[in-house]
């Protein structure tokens, strides 16, 4: 019994030491989404930032396909000691729910670190539409049945389950055209190949600031103080529409709890950063911090609530 004793004391001060040191070498950043998207947003900034304060680089790794869950599966294979963590989203949440099969579980197979930013889906038109109101797209969408497309960076995400929210509410539809991530399904929309996005805030942002998109409603409980003249979905008639794509840190499941401290603590500190406070407030994004525990009960409501809007829809994906 001592024996065991003194080795548990010997490991749990071995994991307090090797956590004082970490990191010594590069971290991975594993971004399950292609390059250009909202997580990259948030990633990219955050990385810079724990870089110059800690000394060590950090590499934002983009993984994308399949709504963020091949990025997810590599991502809970990997060796967990403190070298490789993980960015997701809200996405990661809603797949339990429409993915038929998952070589990975969010809740076993990582451990919460905590939530990096959050920001309010937005429902965008590109130049080929002359909308000017969500009733003036229903009443479209009426008449028309299936000649309106809308994209998302891939089937299951909270972009599509946003988009069906909204279908199911209207009684309207639209054509889902889904994409390996946010920065090719943006490409197209700016190119006129679709017409509809219900898109995070966070990577629509600086398009509707250069003027290459338009916005006619935001899917958050009261207008945003960076773009204060698009009115909410609930201004105009349709209240129940409030969805917001996050975006969080996870490490890997059997990673050392002094490192995951500590990551926690030194984002908490990145996010007092100018560059990261600057990075934030152009996306229109809120910063999370939640402490890890409650970031972890957090998620599982989440898989819960987005559990109820995937079988309401009918949405499933094969794969």
């Amino acid at each position: 019994m001592l024996r065991w004793i003194v080795a548990v004391f010997a490991a749990v001060a071995s994991a307090s030491a090797a956590a004082q040191q970490w990191p010594t070498k590069a971290v991975r950043f594993i971004n399950p989404f292609p390059a250009g998207g909202g997580t990259d947003t948030f990633a990219r900034p955050l990385s810079a930032v724990l870089t110059k304060n800690l000394g060590a680089q950090f590499i934002v790794e983009n993984q994308g396909g399949a709504g963020g869950t091949i990025g997810a599966a590599n991502a809970a294979r990997a060796t967990p000691d403190g070298y490789t963590f993980f960015i997701g989203a809200v996405h990661h949440t809603i797949a339990p729910s429409v993915y038929a099969k998952l070589s990975y579980d969010i809740e076993k197979d990582f451990v919460p670190v905590t939530m990096l930013a959050t920001v309010p889906n937005v429902l965008v038109l590109n130049h080929a539409t002359n909308f000017k109101s969500i009733k003036e797209l229903e009443d479209y969408a009426k008449k028309y049945p299936g000649k309106l497309n809308y994209g998302t960076p891939g089937s299951g995400t909270s972009q599509h389950l946003a988009a069906e929210l909204f279908k199911l509410n209207t009684k309207t539809f639209m054509v889902h055209i889904p994409y390996r991530g946010l920065g090719p399904a943006m490409q197209d929309f700016l190119a006129g190949n679709f017409e509809v996005m219900f898109d995070g805030m966070g990577a629509s942002a600086a398009q509707l600031r250069a003027g290459k998109i338009r916005a006619i409603g935001l899917m958050a409980a009261q207008r945003n103080p960076q773009f204060p003249d698009i009115p909410t979905f609930a201004e105009q008639g349709y209240p129940g529409m409030e969805v917001s794509t996050w975006y969080a840190l996870w490490g890997i499941k059997g990673t050392p709890q002094p490192i995951i401290d500590k990551m926690y603590q030194e984002v908490l500190k990145a996010s007092q950063d100018l560059i990261v406070r600057r990075a934030w407030e152009s996306a229109a994004a809120d910063f999370g911090g939640q402490k890890p525990e409650e970031f972890g009960r957090f998620v599982h409501a989440e898989i819960e609530r987005w559990g109820k809007v995937a079988r309401a829809a009918g949405v499933k994906v094969d794969n």
